[in-house]
């Protein structure tokens, strides 16, 4: 099922290649609007959304649901404050709307760096969750895995610029919306007997020990059994507190808002009401799969506690043993008594070390910095929505489907990113500030060397990832936030702001945020501002620029009269504004 999808990926790419740059960068702006709208939401809709998102909410409950709340309110963001706008400017990138709109090229290779930088983070999670499929189903480790997803992204993204990913990601929308949602209607029918999985989720089970009980209720009383917090309470012991939950609910809000494969996708259409009408298709895609996410968290969260915890390791279900090879999942047992435990707290200090040695009792990890508490069971958060349908004992075709549904998602998003990468590279930075008399050939060519010379890179940050697959994207939502949507935004609805301004306020903006996640995910300094986590800290980076960038522009000479009657005319978004070179 895999190779069948690769096949119709690679044959799109083959088909839509191109030979100019409008084609490569914005598929020649002639991109029909549903088809826009289901590629957008393949394009948003990354690892962290399909693999990871239901991970989290499984394990975090109710606080998971930041995620879910604030990748889908960024949208809407984006849908009405900066789409229509932007596609009435009418360039190809991010930087060439800053470099134009704050007249500078400092302001321009300002905007460059921190889109190579938000895209170099956000992509090294798409390449794990590549890793992490590939490890499972072909049964190699997950290092291997982010190499074939390397090689596999080089040859559609290379070949068929955004015109050869637009189309590939309409058929990825549809492989992983499937995927994602055959799996969630049967495990909501055998747990619950509702066929829709958001009905499922609010019902009770209907069968065995908790049968005629609200699913939610039991997996409460799991939950506080085991020694976690209740599944369903918000800002209480165990649980984050309510100022962090708000700052990383924002931080990816503006952060959607300010991300640039995204914002990109609305120069692919031919007309500002195009790009209006593919923001609401995308966000009628993006809802299906959204509100289907937390069913699926709950599901999964109450399959694996009944399937395993307490059981014989040597009569546990073959989905435990299964994802034991790839080392996402491991049990050691503390007590020599043979049975799995699982309750709060880390089975291992610090990470697990695998070996290929086997127990006494069966287990297939040895390691020798356990910790004291009773917990016996390591699962790594970004396999339940891939292990899931294995839980449920549901069909071989179910699971193959869903890891074709999980490689679509990251493939998608991975394929926008490093376009992006490569854009800012051949047409900002070599284009636009070193050689404005490059051909198109030149051009082209630059810009698929940069592809494959950024496929490399993202590929070492897939192997070596600081942190779980939607931890690593809310990184890159927080970069955002910090730097591209307070200088958009002012951009377009404050004639006034100047380059000075945007200059400082991107700069600060994104160097705080840079600083305080680095302090915490890698040199172990505990949260200092309010509490406030390398997630969410992106909210605060975001109000540092807003305020330096009105503070500043204040002190400095007002931008030319013919920026400020620019600016005018963007906010009144009539007419296609047809993308210059």
């Amino acid at each position: 099922m895999v190779g069948i999808t690769f096949s119709i990926y690679i044959g799109i790419a083959w088909t839509s290649r191109v030979k100019d740059t409008k084609g490569f960068y914005v598929a020649g702006g002639s991109v029909p609007p549903l088809a826009n709208g289901m590629a957008t939401a393949a394009d948003w809709m990354s690892a962290a959304s399909f693999i990871s998102m239901a991970g989290l909410i499984s394990f975090m409950g109710y606080t998971g649901c930041i995620y879910l709340m604030g990748w889908t309110g960024g949208y809407v963001l984006l849908a009405l404050l900066l789409a229509p706008y932007l596609r009435k400017f009418g360039k190809y990138t991010v930087p060439d709307f800053v470099g134009d709109r704050y007249y500078s090229n400092t302001a321009r290779a300002v905007a460059l760096i921190c889109a190579i930088f938000v895209s170099f983070t956000y992509v090294a999670g798409q390449m794990r969750g590549v890793g992490i499929v590939f490890s499972r189903f072909l049964e190699v480790d997950v290092n291997t895995g982010v190499i074939i997803g390397m090689a596999i992204v080089f040859l559609y993204a290379g070949l068929g610029g955004m015109k050869g990913i637009t189309w590939t990601q309409v058929a990825q929308y549809s492989i992983l919306i499937v995927a994602y949602l055959i799996p969630a209607i049967a495990i909501s029918f055998k747990i619950t007997g509702h066929f829709i999985p958001q009905l499922g989720f609010g019902s009770t089970i209907a069968h065995g020990t908790n049968a005629g009980v609200y699913l939610l209720d039991v997996l409460d009383k799991l939950n506080t059994d085991l020694g976690f917090a209740a599944f369903t309470s918000a800002f209480g012991q165990g649980n984050k507190s309510m100022i962090d939950v708000f700052c990383i609910t924002l931080a990816l809000m503006v952060g959607t808002a300010g991300l640039p494969h995204v914002i990109v996708r609305f120069y692919t259409v031919p007309s500002v009401k195009a790009a209006r009408l593919s923001a609401g298709f995308a966000l009628m895609f993006i809802a299906i799969l959204y509100t289907t996410a937390p069913s699926v968290a709950s599901f999964a969260r109450y399959n694996m506690i009944d399937t395993l915890n307490h059981k014989e390791y040597k009569t546990a279900p073959t989905w435990l043993k299964n994802w034991e090879n790839t080392g996402l999942v491991a049990w050691v047992d503390k007590n020599d008594d043979g049975i799995i435990h699982y309750s709060a707290g880390k089975p291992f200090a610090g990470k697990p070390k695998f070996t290929k040695i086997t127990g006494d009792n069966g287990e297939r990890l040895v390691s020798n910095n356990l910790t004291s508490n009773a917990n016996e069971l390591y699962v790594d958060r970004d396999i339940i929505v891939l292990a899931n349908p294995e839980i449920a004992n549901l069909p071989a075709w179910v699971i193959a489907l869903v890891a074709a549904g999980g490689l679509a998602a990251a493939l998608s998003t991975a394929s926008g990113l490093l376009l992006v990468i490569s854009s800012s590279i051949s047409h900002d930075l070599y284009f636009r500030m070193i050689n404005p008399q490059a051909t198109e050939k030149q051009r082209l060519f630059l810009g698929r060397v940069m592809i494959g010379v950024a496929v490399c890179i993202a590929g070492y940050f897939g192997i070596h990832p600081p942190g779980f697959v939607a931890q690593v994207v809310a990184f890159a939502f927080g970069l955002a936030a910090s730097s591209f949507f307070p200088i958009i935004i002012l951009g377009i609805f404050n004639k006034k702001t100047t380059k000075e301004g945007a200059i400082t306020g991107m700069v600060c903006g994104i160097i705080f945020t840079m600083i305080y996640i680095i302090q915490i995910k890698f040199f172990g300094v505990k949260p200092w501002f309010f509490g406030i986590s390398a997630e969410g800290i992106g909210t605060i980076g975001m109000l540092i620029n807003f305020a330096l960038t009105l503070i500043v522009s204040k002190f400095t000479p007002e931008p030319p009269q013919k920026v400020q009657d620019m600016v005018e005319s963007i906010r009144y978004p009539r007419g296609a504004g047809e993308a210059t070179h």
